[in-house]
């Protein structure tokens, strides 16, 4: 029909391919409702289940869960941990960034990789890496043990398994920011005599502020929620080197079921806080 663009392929006289370019409406439906349904399926059920069940036996038994001295215990390590790894990240993941987009240099594709490398590793094995390193039978656990300095079954253990799986967010995120933005500016910046500390403040720290935003935003949500490493490195000392995550496993393996859902409704809740901020950053389209 005429007016109408084709819904099937069609070969240019260059020899290629043109891929379609609409839908029918049909087909537009089926689409949209089979990924309604996954996301009602694996994402608004579950959560919709955790709040009815941390709520299931009153809101006396939830706010009781959410005082115990071990769940207040574990709420506090979990933002200490975020508090330190973070910012840390925070530095490492714009330094990166910066080397990989604005310098040639020897070895740019191995320093890629192994940002990448938390992403394909899993987090029990990056929990099991620290416990061979610093443990009491690993390569330096005999000397941190003459020195009386822990760090398996410790707090700086469990910062350095949460840095491990969370330092590729930032530097994910503002590495293909950084790479579209180019070096034209950084080098007129130059051509009118800005040092390196002014380029930066002035003129790339402006340009990938809300991309440095939303890498910050995942990095503090994965640091929070993380447990596969952490439970590794912890010991689940109770009240001492359980995170949130932690707490929630100890309580449900205890059947305290309420008290288990009724701490996942803290995490659940920072999922949310997230999600919202994100959506906000998208809609402001900054990046």
């Amino acid at each position: 029909m005429a007016g109408t663009l084709p819904l099937t392929p069609q070969r240019p006289r260059n020899g290629g391919v043109t891929p379609a370019t609409s839908e029918s409406k049909a087909v537009q439906w089926i689409l949209v409702g089979a990924a309604g349904l996954v996301l009602l399926w694996l994402i608004a059920l579950p959560l919709v289940i955790v709040l009815t069940e941390a709520l299931k036996k009153g809101f006396d038994v939830y706010l009781a869960a959410l005082t115990d001295p071990d769940a207040r215990s574990a709420l506090r390590l979990t933002l200490l941990v975020a508090l330190v790894t973070v910012p840390l990240n925070t530095i490492f993941g714009v330094t990166a960034a910066w080397a990989v987009t604005k310098f040639r240099f020897r070895g740019k594709g191995w320093l890629i990789t192994l940002i990448d490398l938390p992403f394909a590793v899993s987090p029990v094995i990056g929990g099991l890496i620290f416990v061979l390193v610093f443990g009491a039978n690993g390569w330096f656990g005999p000397w941190l043990s003459a020195h009386d300095i822990k760090i398996v079954f410790a707090l700086p253990g469990i910062i350095l398994a949460t840095l491990f799986v969370t330092f590729p967010f930032v530097a994910r995120e503002l590495i293909p920011l950084m790479e579209d933005q180019g070096t034209e500016e950084e080098e007129a910046a130059i051509t009118l005599g800005a040092r390196g500390w002014q380029i930066f403040f002035r003129v790339t720290l402006p340009n990938i502020k809300w991309g440095l935003l939303y890498g910050i935003i995942l990095c503090n949500a994965r640091a929070m929620g993380e447990f596969g490493a952490v439970s590794v490195v912890s010991g689940h000392i109770r009240g001492e080197t359980n995170t949130l995550p932690l707490h929630v496993e100890i309580l449900y393996n205890e059947y305290q079921f309420s008290a288990s859902f009724a701490v996942s409704s803290l995490l659940l809740l920072l999922a949310l806080f997230t999600m919202l901020i994100k959506g906000w950053l998208s809609r402001k389209n900054v990046y």
